[in-house]
This record gives C-alpha cells, structure tokens and sequence, in this order.
C-alpha cells in the first residue's frame, strides 16, 4: 500500500517518523477517520473542521484544506487502486527536544493511510455495559486524540467479537457513548441521545445524524440519561464513520426493534442518500 507521509507518496515499508516525534512521546496528536465511497470521502469538510479545531487545542500551527486532502486521497485511492476505503488521516505535533513545552508546534508530521474496506448492509449488534467507566477529557472537550486507553481497557473486557458493542457509563452512572460509537435510543417518537457534558466524543456521524433528524421532523433530545432510560425504548442504535447506523437488538435481556425499527429505518434511508456526494452536513439545510 502506498500512504502520504509529508508531503510525500511513498510505500508503507519506507514510511518513517522520528522517534522524537512529541507524537509519539506524549501523545500530542489528532486523528480523523474517513469513509471513502466510489472515490467520495463522506464529510470530508467536518472531519476536517474538527481536526483543525484539536490541532489549535494541541497548539499545532496548522490548518488543513478539505480540497487539497480531498486531491491527496485520490492520489492515494489511484495509487494503491481501490475505489472503498477506510481512511485514516493523522497530524502529530512533530519533532521537539526533551520535556514538556509550551511552545507551539510548527512542523507537524502528516499521514494519510487507508485500506480498502466493504462492510455489509444491515448489520446488527448486542450492546453490553461496561464495568470500566469513561474517563473524562484530557482538557475541556474530548478529542478524537492519540489517548486511546480507556477504549483499549474497554475492548479488552468484551473481547475481539465485532458484534458486540460495549456501552460507556460515565463515573456519576449516566449513559456516554460506544467503545467506537455514539449511541442513540427512540421511545414514543423522540430520538435521545447523551449530552456532550458526559465528556463523550463529538462524532462526526453522530452530528450528521442529529441534522438528518432535524430534516425529517424527528425531535431529538440531548441530556443525562441513566441504563433504564436507554433500557425501556423501543430501538437503539450506535453511530460511527465506518459503519454507519448499527441497531443494537439487545442489551442483556432487553431486546429491542433492531432492523424493523421505523425510525431506525428512516434515518438509514436518508444516510444511504446523501453518502455518495455530500461534504458536509450543513449542506443537508441548502
């Protein structure tokens, strides 16, 4: 596979960092994942909004085009002759000397990466609560950021079976969100969803998702939610880049509309419409 390094196309073997990278040595780094359609990169312009948006949190001198990584991944989709793909697109700080800075980052190390990727229609999931709680931000508002343990600890407690999603509870016992996934539930009509004051991550599905109700007239309702709010709707679902709208059919011994849903359905509808052209979600309201 060929993969963007600096500025460069170069194959995956000869792809290098410094080993100095403050990337690498304090996790200072942020991290879109893309999802590639027939040549379209899906949202491309809010992936890239809120990438800039980490990197000013990081204090990297650094702001990304939508149009030129647009023209960098189709290099890539021609290069490596794929026309699906699972896009991983990555700024670390850079190099820097020993020890904690203040300084801003001017030289950031640039990756784009993909592997092509064909998941199936209609898939479901079981959901599981998780023993181990979300951990708050690093700062004021979470980051899709190189921090990655408490999903690695997560992941470990349900093991590696990729039809079971492990559900965050935050440490107060309010519902948060996936280990790679935002969750949502519907009970009479109403779409609810976990406020991002329980810390969780600001999906980039998750927004667009919320838009597609607002266009469909479907009220959505953000808050603190405990297990039996989510346990006693009708339909769950989870929401990421990659895999799109998931049901969850059961959580225990609760089961729930999966497929059959409506409003599952509807919102699947609407996603499968606009995947293969849109931008951005805010070109849902033209």
């Amino acid at each position: 596979m060929f993969i963007y390094v600096n500025g460069e196309f170069v194959k995956q073997e000869k792809a290098m960092i410094s080993p100095f990278d403050h990337g690498y040595l304090y996790g200072l780094g942020v991290f879109e994942t893309i999802r590639v359609y027939d040549r379209h990169p899906f949202l491309l312009s809010d992936h890239i909004h809120r990438l800039n948006e980490g990197m000013k949190e990081l204090n990297i001198e650094k702001q990304l085009s939508s149009n030129l990584i647009d023209q960098h991944i189709k290099k890539l989709l021609d290069l490596n002759q794929i026309d699906n793909a699972y896009v991983r697109l990555n700024i670390s700080a850079g190099v820097g000397a020993l020890g904690l800075t203040t300084e801003s980052y001017s030289q950031p190390t640039e990756l784009i990466f993909m592997k092509e990727l064909h998941i199936p229609e209609n898939q479901t999931k079981k959901g599981v609560f998780l023993n181990i709680r979300r951990n708050s931000p690093e700062g004021e508002w979470r980051l899709k950021s190189h921090h990655y343990l408490n999903n690695i600890l997560a992941k470990r407690e349900i093991g590696s079976d990729p039809l079971l999603e492990g559900i965050f509870l935050t440490k107060e016992g309010y519902v948060a969100e996936g280990i790679v996934s935002n969750i949502f539930w519907v009970t009479k009509g109403i779409v609810y969803t976990p406020s991002l004051q329980t810390g969780i991550l600001n999906g980039i599905t998750r927004q667009f998702v919320m838009e597609c109700c607002k266009k469909a007239g479907i009220p959505v309702c953000e808050g603190l939610f405990l297990q039996e709010d989510l346990l006693e709707s009708e339909e769950v679902f989870i929401t990421n880049s990659l895999q799109e709208i998931v049901p969850i059919t059961e959580i225990g011994d609760n089961r729930f509309r999966g497929l059959s849903g409506e409003t599952t359905q509807a919102l699947q509808g609407m996603y499968k419409q606009y995947r293969t052209h849109l931008m951005s979600r805010h070109e849902l309201e033209e």
